[in-house]
């Protein structure tokens, strides 16, 4: 059951991996073999994350956050791979992950129509609410930054 969720998954996540890697390539001129090595710990990363959420359905965690923690963990000083991790991941440009990943985000969204409209209009106003607030919430926060910084 898992391998046939697995072999699924990457039909998915393999051709979002090389979008990665074309639009870091496009964009940022970074070779696309200097990365492989990267974008292959990304897989692993997220088969991970992919098979922890399936263990443990009942934990409000999406497979994203156990994606963040697992990267998090290795990313760490004191981890015994984080300079081996840190070496290979950045070579990746992660703003070049957002193109496929708003992709995939709008396909999701078209596919449940249905449900955004039965939400009606209070979902409008909801996220306004929640659009605005991120955004004083950043500025804010990059004003105490750059202020004890010295920046600003």
């Amino acid at each position: 059951m898992y391998l046939k969720q697995h072999i699924d998954n990457s039909k998915i996540i393999i051709p979002c991996i090389f979008l990665v890697l074309i639009a870091q390539f496009v964009g940022k001129g970074m070779p696309i073999l200097g990365a492989v090595p990267g974008a292959a710990m990304m897989f692993a990363i997220i088969i991970a994350s992919l098979q922890i959420k399936a263990w443990f359905p009942k934990l409000p965690l999406p497979a994203f956050a156990w994606a963040t923690l697992i990267s998090l963990v290795l990313s760490m000083p004191y981890s015994p791979v984080s300079d081996v991790f840190l070496q290979y991941t950045n070579k990746i440009d992660f703003l070049a992950t957002t193109t496929p990943l708003l992709a995939f985000a709008g396909l999701s969204v078209g596919n449940s129509l249905d449900k955004l409209k039965s939400l009606s209009w209070k979902i409008v106003i909801v996220s306004m609410v929640v659009f605005t607030t991120a955004y004083f919430g950043a500025c804010f926060v990059a004003q105490i930054i750059l202020k004890a910084q010295g920046i600003i």
